[in-house]
């Protein structure tokens, strides 16, 4: 056994250095940021100051933290799970609309009920929708062999555009109550009740907690998972032990929409109430570094899902008070983004240097 602690703390525990490697783009960007804060006139340490206040400053703070938190990782998970089958979902904000779309519906045409029910049926309607959004361009992929990245893209511009049509003045879903391009309100039987009074903290951020355990099991303790993930790993190896690749990838990416239309039915029914054309901020992007700074690991994304829930809770105090654009937020994204992708090569040098080290220490 080598005695090098570095050997046995790195080279043979992947789990800790993946956390490293999370840690020092996270470190990375910050520090990065802190320059670009100094050279444009501000003051790094008190704009970070407000940026945490923002945050955890009070209840009303660490409800929206959690409320940002809950369609990141509902999405985050979505990206992982293509991740790991080799493909790269970046269409996840067009299926949160989607999901959205169906769940406001859902909310909104059907007779109040049983509110558990009720609940229970948009979520449903939400990852269906989704998980149709998403199969389209698996199936575009495995029949045609048409890149994922460019399926998913143009059916990011379809479903902005349907969401705009849906509510306009002349659309369908348009609520005739009011001037505003929305749909009808939900019913209470369909609306996520919220957990804590006064925040808008709602039972949706237990359910997102839940599917990642779900995500965790199923990836990493079933054979479905390890057929996904073997696919990702080597598709060449994988059709030689008989796994069909194209099923795979048209089933993964189903999988990965119906957690973006998870994630869009729970906005919509713990947060708006109804739908707007343009109700997600971003977070079906942004899931693109939640899920790598996670490690594309369920239980990591928890924890990434978290802090960017904390950088975008908190930006909007950032912005108030010292008038630092919350678009900094997404600079951070950016920078912790080019960090974890560049962590790779990084990773393998420094693996190789400390093997290199050991061995002429054991030599």
């Amino acid at each position: 056994m080598n005695k090098n602690p570095l050997y046995n703390l790195f080279i043979e525990n992947d789990s800790v250095f993946s956390f490293v490697k999370a840690m020092l783009a996270v470190l990375s960007a910050l520090i990065i940021v802190y320059f670009i804060l100094l050279v444009t006139g501000y003051k790094p340490f008190p704009v970070y100051g407000s940026l945490l206040k923002g945050a955890f400053g009070s209840k009303r703070c660490i409800g929206e933290t959690l409320v940002s938190t809950t369609p990141l990782l509902f999405s985050g998970l979505g990206f992982a799970i293509a991740y790991r089958c080799g493909l790269f979902n970046i269409g996840l904000e067009g299926q949160i609309t989607v999901g959205g779309i169906a769940a406001a519906f859902v909310g909104y045409a059907l007779p109040p009920m049983v509110p558990v029910l009720h609940v229970a049926l948009c979520i449903l309607a939400g990852a269906l929708a989704g998980a149709f959004w998403g199969f389209i361009p698996g199936y575009l992929k495995a029949r045609f062999g048409i890149h994922e990245v460019i399926g998913v893209i143009m059916l990011n511009h379809i479903a902005f555009k349907v969401a705009a049509y849906l509510v306009s003045m002349q659309g369908p879903m348009k609520a005739t109550a009011d001037d505003m391009p929305a749909s009808p309100f939900i019913q209470n039987s369909a609306k996520i009740v919220r957990i804590v009074k006064g925040t808008r903290i709602h039972w949706g951020i237990i359910l997102a907690v839940a599917v990642a355990i779900l995500i965790w099991v199923l990836l990493f303790r079933t054979r479905l998972g390890f057929k996904i993930r073997a696919v990702g790993k080597n598709q060449y190896a994988a059709e030689t032990a008989g796994i069909s690749i194209k099923k795979h990838i048209v089933l993964t990416l189903a999988i990965s929409g119906a957690l973006g239309g998870m994630a869009g039915a729970v906005e919509i029914l713990g947060v708006h109430y109804r739908l707007f054309a343009a109700f997600s901020p971003g977070y079906g992007f942004d899931a693109i570094a939640v899920a790598l700074l996670g490690m594309v690991h369920p239980i990591g994304i928890i924890a990434s899902a978290f802090l960017f829930g904390v950088l975008r809770s908190g930006s909007v105090l950032m912005q108030a008070t010292y008038g630092v654009n919350k678009d900094m937020v997404s600079v951070i994204t950016g920078i912790i983004v080019f960090f974890m992708g560049m962590s790779v090569p990084i990773g393998i040098l420094i693996k190789d240097n400390i093997k290199r080290k050991s061995h002429d220490n054991v030599s």
